[in-house]
This record gives structure tokens, C-alpha cells and sequence, in this order.
């Protein structure tokens, strides 16, 4: 228990809150602290991403230990999930989505500095960037090769997942990776995929 990651949840609906605290509890690679301690993870769950909703996750944000946010909604569309990926939400679910399984593996991706969400949320993201932030102008944008592991990355895949179906070393992979980051001063994976996305690089 002493190597399991402190994740809190935070709801404002107390039954969605229990809820959520029973299926994690489940897990032994998650110790499950009280809202109001320190926590390398908080999962949130709203059911609409509106003001309240992203106040809430900056309030937690704002925490002891700066904890990472899993956002659990009961909709999300891509201008919602834009928003909250700005607000700094590290993975996003929506609660039709959420398995036992699948919140503890978000969660994990988002201590280890990953932003997760699922494929077609992704997608939808990508397909409607009207009200997104112009193009990056400070230089060159991505290449192919940056945009698809990005896009993986996006989906909470591992490194080695990302290697093993792009046919490339685990080496190429990171080497992608920190090339993105050194090369825009971003701070990690998870703050690459809201970069890009914000800035439509992806």
C-alpha cells in the first residue's frame, strides 16, 4: 500500500462521489485520500463541463501537491473538453465510458504525466477546431510522424504500446516526445496534447 498512488474525488453530487471512491478503492495501486488532503490525482465528476464546473477543477488544482485532474462528465463535446484541457484537466471520461478498469488506468496516466481521453473525443476535437487558438506562429509546426504519436499519447497509450504499433524502437518514441517538448518548453507529455490541440498542431 505504501507504493499506491493518493487519488481524492471530488463531486457535487455526494452519490456520484461514493460512487466513484468505491470503484477506485477497489484497486490496489490507488490509496484513497479525503477531498480536502493532499493527492497526486483528483477525479472530478461533474455533470455538465460549465463555469462551476471548471472552477472546480482549478479550485482543485490549486491544492496541496498541485494534484492532476480526471475529469469525469456526464457529456462531453470537443469545445467542452478544449476548455477543460485549458483549465489544465490531465484526462478526460465521459461517465458512460468509466469502467473500474478504465478510471484506475486514466488516473495512472494521468499521475505519470499523460493527458488521456478516448479516441473519438479525440477525434471529434481535431475535427472541429473553429474556436480554437490560431495556428502556433512561433516556428514550425509537427510532423506526421510527431502528430501520430501525439495522438496515441492522447489515447493513454504507453510508450511501448506507441512503438510496438508504429513499428518503431521505444528509443524513436521518446526521443519524438522530447524533441515535442524541448522543442516548444512545454513541461510533459500531458502538457504537449493540450499544446497542440489549443494550438492546432494536431
Amino acid at each position: 500500500m505504501g507504493n499506491a498512488l493518493s487519488v481524492s474525488v471530488v463531486a457535487l453530487d455526494p452519490v456520484l462521489e461514493a460512487g466513484a471512491a468505491s470503484t477506485l478503492g477497489n484497486s490496489p495501486e490507488v490509496a484513497l485520500v479525503l477531498p480536502n488532503e493532499p493527492a497526486r490525482v483528483a477525479v472530478v465528476i461533474v455533470d455538465q463541463v460549465d463555469r462551476p464546473a471548471l472552477d472546480l477543477v482549478t479550485t482543485t488544482r490549486e491544492r496541496e501537491r498541485r494534484p492532476e485532474v480526471v475529469l469525469v462528465a456526464t457529456e462531453l463535446v470537443a469545445a467542452e473538453a478544449r476548455q477543460a484541457i485549458t483549465a489544465g484537466v490531465a484526462g478526460l471520461l465521459r461517465r458512460r465510458e468509466v469502467t473500474a478498469d478504465r478510471l484506475v488506468r486514466t488516473v495512472l496516466s494521468a499521475a505519470g504525466g499523460d493527458c488521456t481521453m478516448s479516441a473519438d473525443l479525440l477525434d471529434e476535437l481535431l475535427e472541429h477546431r473553429e474556436g480554437a487558438a490560431r495556428p502556433y506562429a512561433g516556428g514550425p509546426g509537427l510532423s506526421d510522424r510527431e502528430r501520430t504519436v501525439l495522438r496515441l499519447v492522447a489515447e493513454g497509450r504507453e510508450t511501448e504500446e506507441i512503438a510496438r504499433e508504429l513499428c518503431y524502437s521505444v528509443r524513436t518514441v521518446t526521443t519524438v516526445l522530447r524533441d515535442i517538448t524541448q522543442r516548444f518548453r512545454l513541461r510533459n507529455r500531458a502538457h504537449a496534447v493540450a499544446f497542440a490541440l489549443r494550438g492546432g498542431l494536431l
